[in-house]
């Protein structure tokens, strides 16, 4: 897998009660879905400014998880929101979708460590 730089997610959250971080994971595992079809639909109906707000909103609980290259990837869509641009945006997003969908996977297995 390898979305995650393990060694800085431990010390972004050493001081944290394992429960939480347990906790914080399974957030953003239950809320991915709804947050990737908000995406969609905002690319769909060319909603620069939902896809402004939903890639901003994304990029932030990513950057928390310290996987910078899909962090990097909402930054991108969050710019094509900003910037009224769709261009590439289709390929974009479903690379983005795919190495979201990993980093959930890679999630899934790190909270074990912490349940």
């Amino acid at each position: 897998m390898g979305y995650i730089n393990r060694t800085q997610f431990i010390q972004n959250f050493e001081y944290f009660d394992k429960e939480i971080v347990a906790e914080i994971i399974d957030i953003f595992i239950t809320e991915y879905p709804e947050r990737i079809n908000t995406i969609a639909e905002s690319i769909a109906s060319k909603d620069f400014d939902n896809l402004k707000f939903s890639a901003h909103s994304i990029k932030g609980v990513i950057a928390n998880f310290i996987a910078v290259d899909v962090e990097q990837m909402a930054r991108q869509l969050e710019m094509m929101g900003t910037e009224k641009n769709m261009d590439g945006v289709d390929e974009l997003f479903e690379e983005f979708k795919i190495s979201s969908a990993g980093l959930v996977e890679e999630l899934k297995e790190l909270k074990e460590q912490y349940s």
